[in-house]
């Protein structure tokens, strides 16, 4: 038989450079709906239309947009979403002004994180998958004490922290709470920090929350970081390009049968992997609190240790994923043990559900410099452990 697969894309309705918020104003409000459902969901509309007059017959599966439209896809594969949008650019201005303005004294520059604190974090946590092999497979179990890089009298102060950069770096890893302890996002985890330095607690002031709340919240062009408190929170929630449905009933349920297999990068330097978790969590306790299903039956969550956001990273990062392949990590093997999107086919198709992923890392994160190791991609909750015998090989490795 042969199979005929068809893609599409968009753009969402406007066209920016990379981390630029301006083309959503002032006021542009069609531009906002576009980029937060419209264009998406229209482009799937159209490309199954395409599809149907180009074959003669309508596609046998689709892969969608699984809250608003159940019926879009019948299996859908998200990585490192940015599904809180509300949220997430409120937690990324807060993030930033851990750390701002650059020259106080609580900065910490990209080399500090990476040669001073990420040796400390390894010191402390390396080991607790029970191989020391330079990646934090769950920093769940890390708790990590930043005072022990504190900076004793005479000491060189590029290879220690003052009090108030253990201060912003206690604050980076801990969860995001307003006076009221509402939760707001997560934080960053232990093991990235290579990449931490020129992620969202970089030198810059951070572009893309200050033209979210200058365009979308506010339309105020002259707001600006220093301007932001808690009071703003509120305001941005009434905003609707976000992502948040617990209840996934009419894409789970028998008139649909939809499935969702999703991913995140523990040492994700963009969007916090609690928001990842969070969002499990909400739907698994709102479907075990409505329904008779089983999560598992519909929603699988895999994490990635040592991954950044989407991709690289020191870690088995590649799987198949988006912009794995393109940037020189692709799968290991097409078949569903080691390819998502394979493994997706495969659940939809022949009701089979991924147990968990085989990763590779590839040496400097390329393919053409050879295989670096291999190891499972555990679902969560479960967590990855060294059971023995040769490291660089994913069967010494169960998932726990």
């Amino acid at each position: 038989m042969l199979l005929a697969v068809a893609g599409v894309s968009t753009d969402t309705g406007h066209t920016s450079t990379q981390g630029s918020g301006t083309w959503a104003g002032p006021h542009n409000d069609n531009a906002i709906v576009d980029w937060a459902w419209r264009a998406l969901h229209m482009s799937v509309v159209t490309g199954k239309e395409v599809v149907k007059q180009y074959y003669g017959q309508a596609q046998d599966t689709s892969l969608k947009e699984v809250q608003t439209f159940p019926e879009d896809f019948d299996g859908v594969i998200v990585g490192s979403p940015a599904n809180w949008q509300t949220h997430l650019q409120d937690w990324s201005i807060h993030m930033n002004l851990n750390v701002q303005p650059s020259n106080s004294t609580r900065f910490i520059n990209a080399s500090v994180w990476e040669n001073v604190i990420h040796p400390e974090v390894l010191r402390q946590c390396d080991a607790i998958d029970g191989l020391a092999d330079g990646i934090i497979s769950d920093p769940r179990f890390c708790d990590f004490r930043p005072e022990m890089l504190t900076c004793r009298p005479g000491q060189d102060a590029s290879t220690c922290l003052t009090l108030d950069q253990i201060a912003a770096v206690q604050r980076i890893y801990s969860d995001y709470v307003v006076g009221d302890q509402q939760w707001i996002f997560g934080s960053y985890y232990p093991g990235g920090e290579e990449k931490y330095g020129s992620g969202l607690v970089s030198s810059k002031p951070f572009s893309i929350g200050e033209d979210w709340f200058r365009y979308f919240v506010l339309n105020d062009t002259k707001w600006t970081i220093e301007d932001y408190n808690s009071s703003v929170i509120p305001i941005a929630d009434h905003i609707k390009p976000m992502a948040i449905e617990k209840n996934l009933t009419s894409f789970m349920g028998p008139g649909h049968n939809g499935k969702l297999l999703q991913y995140v990068g523990w040492a994700d330097q963009l969007i916090s992997p609690g928001n990842s978790l969070h969002y499990y969590e909400s739907v698994h306790a709102w479907t075990n609190a409505n329904t008779n299903m089983d999560i598992d039956d519909f929603y699988r969550l895999f994490t990635v240790p040592g991954m950044n956001h989407c991709d690289g990273g020191y870690g088995a990062n590649a799987f198949g994923a988006v912009q794995q392949a393109s940037g020189g990590m692709p799968p290991l093997s097409l078949d569903p043990e080691h390819n998502i999107l394979a493994a997706m086919v495969q659940w939809v198709e022949n009701g089979v559900a991924p147990a968990n992923l085989t990763a590779v890392y590839w040496n400097n994160n390329n393919v053409t410099d050879g295989i670096g190791f291999t190891r499972p991609l555990c679902q969560y909750p479960k967590t990855l452990r060294y059971k023995g015998g040769n490291n660089v090989t994913a069967d010494s490795f169960t998932c726990v």
